[in-house]
């Protein structure tokens, strides 16, 4: 398959289009297909940025595509 690299823009309206501006924990696991556990762990390691509201964590899409490295300054590297 040839190497196509996504604009963060086009990934949000292509690839998440189904999901809410913000996610939840769950949403953004099912995304990603991991567990909750593992969701929890990224989220702690401070590999996904995240917003806390009272104590529940919020994940907005940009942060989850720049996790994902899609149309982040990140690629070029």
């Amino acid at each position: 398959m040839a190497n196509v690299k996504l604009s963060q823009e086009k990934a949000y309206r292509i690839m998440l289009k189904k999901y809410p501006d913000v996610l939840d924990i769950k949403q953004m696991c099912e995304i990603l297909g991991i567990s909750l556990k593992t969701g929890y762990g990224l989220i702690q390691e401070n590999k996904i940025e995240c917003l806390k509201v009272g104590r529940a964590y919020r994940i907005p899409k940009p942060f989850l595509l720049s996790y994902l490295r899609i149309g982040s300054s990140r690629d070029s590297q």
